[in-house]
């Protein structure tokens, strides 16, 4: 949000330089993120000064310039050669010096020492457009004669510079969304610390309101009064539409508005100076001088003004004519009712809308507008009537016209303001310090809140309306603290705390931990949105029923809550390898959700499920290109190295666990599950090109997805124990199996430690070799087996016993040769 210096000076008189007003907003919870000056023209008209055209004579080389001697306040003229037609002796001019900066539409330049055509130019005299100060170039700007020569530019046209605060608003806020809604914390603020109460907002008047005539009144209804709680109106004839004047212009441009018209201006003005939206209508527009607040029919299309055509979704809360549909109430207008340079008669619109109402609708279609922004956070009731006058004189004065009609208030049931009870005991407890009840009060009634009552013990208050964000009294103590000052606060010299015994295993250690060890292993952690798109769980290998889907979505991109850590992992993967970052080591810890629709559960929330999982990534090559080592592609193996590392820092032994290999499920070209039990507890594959080149990715990329949830409860059951260095040496024998192809290596490590599992330590495949002479879907494979006895020396006799065992159980469970 963007707030004038200039402007807000209007409403309260600070005393404070824009830095020093900074630092009191950001102090008071109105954060700026940044404070830019900015000039009435750009540059400043820094080196721009008034100078007299002393001599004006042909230029010797050239038909069309003039050599001209300037007297700009300097001991002698300045030379400047000068090609406008209308330059002449006498004239008072402006004279851009020799250093000086012009800015144009094509860019700023820098008014340098020159020779033109052979004779010396040192400055420039300057036509309007040049110096920012209008659209004409068709000559120098001639100035009055009484021009003080030397005199600097920005000077004689009083040219006041501003700055601009940048608030970073909370979305609870919304009550200081316009100048007179920052005035009045600064109004609080200046008034606490002052111990005063001399400051106070500058309302602008309205007590000269009065309607001309009653001639052209509109009959308003409202038919849904929940979604429109109040409608205030009035009409103005005879306006005159036109270009506004300069200072309202400048008001607008100073916070990055552009101008429209007279009386489209104002009611931006009006938005931005009391944070209270206004819609002004051409009364053509209207010719049954009726006005209807009502939620048309689904299907009924509406065109913006725009252009664009909208199916509404009879949720719509839309403001009509008796025929059509003249507005999508609090967020945009259509297409004829808006005032154009056409218009001599104006419908003035000031309403509350319903939040809610707002909000969906502004997302179904898609729609961000000042108004809706305001709207769907919550409006104040008590504004309209207010706010539609002040924008009314402000028009008769500007535009003309006559204000036709009386205010039309519309305001079926007043709402009552809430009421909050204060204790003294629960500010001191919440802010850590005792403050004095007087400092209370006077903090409350800088802030409108209604003292109803006070006791020894604390306030009965009324909240304003337009303090939608204050429903309980720990919002009142937030308003208390951040006037009264957070570092005011301070910091006490001893704390006191509880003994907490925390449940074993401590699961954010465990996941710190096992992030450290893959980001030494050189994955890099990525954190994703939530939120992702429901197109995505349209994949095969995901059902879309099992979406989360969000009623009201921010937008069609972010509609759902994520199934699976994969899409936003392949985003990921997309977004750097477009940046030519092309080999990538990923992982991710977050939550995925799911929803049940079968069944009928008792509470409805039992239908959805949340869980915690690791997501692994791998693509690319497996190391960087070096000159002598080859580089070859990150393969499945990789990415299954790197989960049985996560699984033995978590100590869970692979012996276990159950591995299952099968070609696919969809979003895998081929996968491998891993089970304790019944339990699956991961999977890891290469994902298949159908969804790879989805994301317009080339390269090969593997995918893991560990159950971290399940792992917890096999950590737990996992006992370290010491043991000492081996005294023994370790014996290994290999052994060659011709095996069929479909057999895994996984069996063969399973069948050797169920066959030997006394003396056997490690089994390890370390070739494996394929080719027709062995036999149709045969494969060869060199297994090394390491034996090693705690106890003693193993002998040769004790070694060929137990590996006669291992070749004996191969060639009966596995139908292997031993080759």
């Amino acid at each position: 949000m963007h707030i004038s210096y200039n402007w807000l000076k209007s409403y309260v008189n600070t005393g404070k330089s824009p830095e020093e007003l900074s630092v009191l907003l950001t102090d008071c919870g109105l954060e700026v993120e940044a404070l830019e000056k900015r000039e009435a023209v750009p540059g400043g008209l820094k080196g721009v000064v008034v100078g007299k055209v002393v001599s004006c004579v042909p230029h010797p080389n050239a038909d069309r310039l003039v050599l001209t001697g300037v007297d700009a306040g300097f001991d002698d003229p300045l030379p400047i050669v000068c090609g406008a037609p209308n330059v002449r002796e006498g004239q008072k001019v402006l004279v851009a010096t020799v250093g000086s900066t012009l800015y144009t539409d094509k860019g700023p330049f820098e008014i340098k020492k020159a020779k033109i055509r052979g004779e010396r130019s040192e400055g420039m005299i300057c036509a309007e457009d040049e110096l920012g100060l209008g659209d004409s170039h068709e000559g120098i700007m001639v100035l009055p004669e009484d021009a003080p020569v030397g005199m600097e530019a920005a000077e004689y046209f009083a040219l006041e510079a501003d700055w601009l605060y940048e608030i970073g608003l909370t979305p609870n806020r919304i009550d200081a969304a316009s100048h007179i809604g920052v005035a009045r914390d600064v109004v609080a603020v200046l008034n606490h610390h002052q111990q005063s109460r001399e400051h106070r907002v500058l309302w602008p008047d309205v007590s000269g309101f009065r309607s001309d005539n009653e001639q052209l009144q509109v009959e308003v209804s409202i038919e849904d009064p929940e979604a429109c709680p109040r409608y205030s109106s009035l009409t103005i004839s005879g306006v005159e539409v036109k270009e506004s004047p300069d200072w309202l212009k400048n008001r607008l441009l100073s916070i990055g508005l552009k101008p429209l018209n007279n009386v489209v201006d104002i009611t931006n003005f009006v938005l931005h100076e009391m944070g209270q939206p206004l819609h002004a209508f051409d009364m053509q527009s209207i010719p049954g001088k009726k006005v209807i607040v009502r939620k048309p029919p689904k299907g009924e299309v509406f065109e913006t003004l725009d252009g664009e055509k909208l199916e509404l979704t009879g949720e719509d809360l839309m403001i009509c004519n008796e025929k059509d549909s003249m507005c999508m109430g609090g967020i945009l207008g259509g297409i004829h009712s808006g005032v154009t340079g056409e218009t001599t008669d104006v419908f003035l619109e000031s309403a509350c809308f319903d939040p809610v109402t707002i909000r969906k609708s502004a997302r179904h279609h898609g729609l961000k507008t000042e108004a809706s922004f305001r709207f769907e956070r919550g409006s104040d009731p008590e504004m309209t009537v207010y706010a539609l006058k002040r924008a009314a004189l402000l028009i008769r004065e500007i535009a003309g016209g006559r204000i036709s009609s009386p205010v039309n208030d519309v305001f079926p049931g007043k709402p009552e303001r809430r009421q909050i009870e204060l204790s003294f005991w629960h500010i001191n407890t919440l802010i850590g310090k005792a403050l004095a009840p007087e400092e209370i009060r006077s903090i409350l009634e800088d802030l409108d809140f209604e003292i109803v009552s006070e006791s020894k013990t604390g306030f009965h208050l009324s909240v304003p309306h337009y303090r939608v964000d204050v429903t309980r009294p720990a919002d009142v103590i937030e308003e208390v603290l951040r006037i009264y000052g957070y570092n005011n606060v301070e910091v006490p010299s001893k704390m006191h705390s509880s003994i907490v015994i925390s449940p074993k295993p401590d699961h954010e250690q465990l996941q710190n931990v096992v992030a450290d060890m893959l980001s030494s292993r050189g994955f890099n952690e990525i954190m994703n949105n939530s939120l992702t798109r429901a197109a995505y769980y349209e994949h095969k290998g995901f059902e879309h029923g099992k979406s989360v889907a969000l009623v009201n979505p921010l937008s069609q991109d972010l509609n759902v809550m994520r199934q699976s850590l994969l899409f936003g992992g392949l985003e990921v993967i997309r977004y750097n390898q477009n940046r030519r970052v092309e080999d990538l080591k990923l992982y991710e810890f977050g939550n995925i959700y799911l929803r049940d629709a079968s069944g009928n559960p008792s509470d409805p929330l039992d239908a959805y499920s949340e869980r915690l999982v690791l997501g692994l990534f791998m693509t690319g090559r497996r190391q960087p290109e070096n000159w002598h080592e080859p580089f070859p592609a990150t393969d499945f193996f990789d990415l299954k190295n790197a989960v049985f590392a996560v699984l033995q820092r978590l100590g869970i032994d692979k012996n276990d666990l159950d591995l299952k290999q099968q070609e696919g499920p969809d979003p895998f070209a081929y996968s491998l599950e891993i089970y304790s039990g019944d339990d699956r507890i991961g999977t890891l594959g290469m994902l298949n090109r159908e969804t790879v080149q989805a994301f317009d990715l080339k390269d090969e990329v593997f995918y893991g997805m560990l159950e971290w949830e399940a792992l917890l409860p096999l950590f737990a059951a996992q006992k370290l124990l010491y043991e000492d260095v081996p005294r023994y040496p370790e014996v290994r024998r290999d052994l060659a199996l011709l095996i069929d192809s479909d057999i895994s290596f996984a069996e063969i490590e399973r069948i050797a430690f169920d066959t030997g599992k006394k003396l056997l330590s490690d089994v390890n495949l370390f070739d494996v070799y394929q080719d027709e002479k062995l036999g149709r879907n045969k494969k060869s494979y060199a297994v090394s087996f390491t034996l090693l006895d705690k106890e003693k020396t193993l002998r040769d006799k004790d070694v060929d016993k137990v590996m006669k065992k291992l070749a004996t159980a191969y060639e009966k469970k596995l139908g292997a040769v031993i080759r």
